[in-house]
Order: structure tokens, then C-alpha cells, then sequence
């Protein structure tokens, strides 16, 4: 029973970390724990860090953090990208040398060794395609390109030069400060890839992002088929039936079943938390960018569309503060109305409004296909864009 509650609490204690790191920013969780578990995890524990760092070693140390912090955050390096080749590999290391004798197995084929090893290669290559290619470094030689791709909506993209690059910055494009170039179409720039996330590279992040989720899915179920085969090789639930007494049902079976394989299959259950915690996390961030792909919308317009919402409600304050100011001077305060109820203040400002502003205002978002055909041909890849380039030159 110990064991049991410690799975619990283990699963609970998991849980409750997920999601306040994913979901802690939302609104629904201002002033909750959740919301300062995030806090303390995006932000708190690297402070006390530097300042524990600070006390124990002084300025040197300060320094020093400082600089890996530039190091790893502000330039180009490799360490993600040796950290992701470290987990992919030590992980199929560890399912192979555990679990790969099992196969076959009652619920599972000896074509999954080999299913698995493809289905690992099509990941890295997938992400050397994302870290390698050109992300749509926009240069002075082919901007006229990308202008032509991307017209400016006047409304978070106007037209102006790109204070480093020297040169016409496209609609939609960002001058990444790590990469030290301009990128078209930018979304983010990836640690993990070592590169931008652009145009002409974001359907091998987002295909990324899709079959690793796909394979920690499979990793998972194949790794629970081979336990299922081992309870059923063992005849397991017979004998807790028959020659203990325990009550065939599953309320009564499972703890006994689980510690049984916690017992003896202990690094095969660890491996299939693992890969089903790390399904979640992927499956939310493939989620969150093919919603972006479906509206062709980025990570950085996002950003943007919130700051020109912000100014947006800001202005409109400033003008009601106006217009009470100038009723105040003209003597009419005795003829303005009852204040507003609270409830009906929360409820009158809608998210959903603020929604409908950057559906409306957003005029990239050509439709469902011919938003996923963007991703997949980029537009300056397009006869159309080429032909649009040699008529202006």
C-alpha cells in the first residue's frame, strides 16, 4: 500500500509541475499557487540561484554566471543540440537493453525492433533538417523577394529599414539578436535547433514537433504491451486469484499487479513515465504552433498583436479619462450615470473581443488550406514570388 501512495503522490506532485508551468501565466490562475509555482520556476529559482552564487562567491561568481548565461542564451552554440542527440540516444539505449528481449512478445511482433529504429532515424533527420536548413535569411540580394511575398498590413508591419541589416525590412520578418540576421516569416529562434524558426523551415519544426510526439506515444504503448505480455507469460493474475485470494476485479488486481511489475521491471516502468510525460509536453507545443499555422500567424506576431492590443485599450482609457476630465470642468458631474457594477465591468471586457480584433485586423490568414499550403511551400519558394521579383528588377 506504501508503494501505491507513493505512485499518487508521485503522479499528483508531476502533474501539479505541468501544468503550472505550462498554464501558470493564464488568467485563471492569477493569484493562485499555480500561478506562483510557475513563477518560482520560470523565474524565482534562477534568481535565488544568482543569489546564493552572489553570497557564497561574490562578484566573481556573479560574473561568471553572467557570461554562461550570454554564453548559452544569447549565442549560437551547441549544447541543446548535443543534450538532444545525449536523451534521444541514452533513451533508445535504455529500451533497447531492457525491453528488446522481451520481443516478441504476446502483444507485440519482433518487426518493432526494427520499426523503432526507423521510426528514431525519421526523428533526427527531422531535426537536422530544422537545425540545418535556412530558416529565410532575407539579404539584401533577395529582399525584394521576400517584399513581394509579405505586404505590410500598416498595423503591427509597417515599411522601414532594418536598423542593423541596412536594408528594407519585409512584412512579417525580425532581425534575430542571436543569430544576427534578419529571418522572413520569423516565429522564434530555438535553442534546441541552434537556428530560427522562419519561413522556409518551419514545416520540419512543426513535423518535428509531430512525430517526436508520435514516437514517445509509441514508445509508450509498445513499452505497456510489453509488460501486459510479461503479466500474461507469467500468469500473473491467475496465481493472485487462485492461490492468494485476491478478488478478480480491476480495483482489487491493479496494486497488486503494479508492484509486482514495479518489483521486477522497475526501468521499464521509469521509461514509460518518462516518455509519457514528455508526449504531454510535446503535444502541446505541436499544438500550440499548428494552431498558429492554421491562422498563419507566428510566435512573434502573437507577441505583437498583444502589444498593439495593450496600446489599444490603453488609448481608449486615455480617451475616457479625457472625456470625464473635460465633463468634470464643464459642471456636468451631476449628470453622469450610476458606476458600472463590477461583475458587468469584468464581463463587458471579453477576451473574446480581443480575439475577434486580431482575427479581423490579421490579413495573412488566406483560409485553412491555403494557410497550410504557406507552411509547406513558403511563398517566396512560389513561381508567383519569382515572377513578381524579375518584373520589378
Amino acid at each position: 500500500m506504501e508503494i501505491q501512495w507513493i505512485l499518487v503522490c508521485h503522479g499528483l506532485v508531476t502533474l501539479l509541475v505541468l501544468v503550472s508551468f505550462l498554464c501558470g501565466q493564464w488568467p485563471i490562475f492569477d493569484g493562485t499557487p499555480i500561478q506562483r509555482i510557475n513563477h518560482f520556476l520560470t523565474f524565482g529559482a534562477y534568481d535565488y540561484f544568482q543569489r546564493f552564487v552572489g553570497f557564497v562567491f561574490g562578484a566573481r561568481g556573479t560574473n561568471a554566471i553572467a557570461s554562461a548565461e550570454y554564453f548559452c542564451c544569447d549565442r549560437p552554440n551547441q549544447i541543446l543540440q548535443i543534450l538532444y542527440f545525449a536523451i534521444v540516444g541514452g533513451t533508445y539505449y535504455l529500451v533497447a537493453t531492457s525491453s528488446f528481449r522481451y520481443i516478441p512478445g504476446y502483444y507485440i511482433s519482433e518487426i518493432h525492433r526494427y520499426a523503432s529504429l526507423l521510426a528514431v532515424g525519421v526523428g533526427v533527420l527531422l531535426f537536422l533538417l530544422a537545425s540545418f536548413s535556412d530558416p529565410g535569411t532575407v539579404k539584401a540580394d533577395n529582399v525584394s523577394l521576400y517584399l513581394s511575398a509579405y505586404p505590410y498590413d500598416n498595423i503591427i508591419y509597417s515599411e522601414k529599414d532594418c536598423s542593423t541589416c541596412k536594408i528594407p525590412k519585409p512584412a512579417r520578418s525580425k532581425h534575430c539578436s542571436i543569430c544576427d540576421r534578419c529571418v522572413a516569416r520569423f516565429d522564434h529562434h530555438c535553442g534546441w535547433m541552434n537556428n530560427c524558426i522562419g519561413e522556409r523551415n518551419t514545416r520540419y519544426f512543426v513535423a518535428f514537433l509531430l512525430w517526436h510526439t508520435l514516437l514517445c506515444i509509441y514508445g509508450t504503448v509498445a513499452i505497456g504491451l510489453i509488460l501486459a505480455g510479461q503479466v500474461k507469460e507469467f500468469k500473473v493474475i491467475g496465481i493472485l486469484t487462485v492461490y492468494y485470494g485476491v478478488d478478480n476485479s480491476f480495483r482489487r488486481l491493479t496494486p497488486h499487479v503494479v508492484q509486482w511489475l514495479l518489483g521486477a521491471y522497475n526501468i521499464q516502468i521509469l521509461l514509460m513515465v518518462f516518455l509519457a510525460i514528455v508526449s504531454l509536453l510535446l503535444a502541446g507545443f505541436f499544438g500550440y504552433h499548428a494552431k498558429l499555422c492554421l491562422t498563419n500567424t507566428t510566435t512573434n506576431e502573437t507577441f505583437k498583436w498583444q502589444d498593439y492590443l495593450s496600446w489599444q485599450r490603453k488609448l481608449s482609457e486615455a480617451r475616457a479619462s479625457s472625456a470625464a476630465l473635460k465633463a468634470s470642468i464643464n459642471g456636468t458631474d451631476s449628470e453622469r450615470k450610476s458606476p458600472e457594477s463590477k461583475w458587468r465591468a469584468i464581463f463587458r471586457r471579453s477576451p473574446l473581443k480581443e480575439v475577434d480584433v486580431v482575427v479581423k485586423n490579421n490579413m495573412y490568414d488566406k483560409g485553412f488550406f491555403q494557410n497550410i499550403l504557406e507552411v509547406i511551400v513558403p511563398l517566396s519558394r512560389r513561381p508567383l514570388a519569382s515572377q513578381t521579383k524579375s518584373k520589378s528588377g
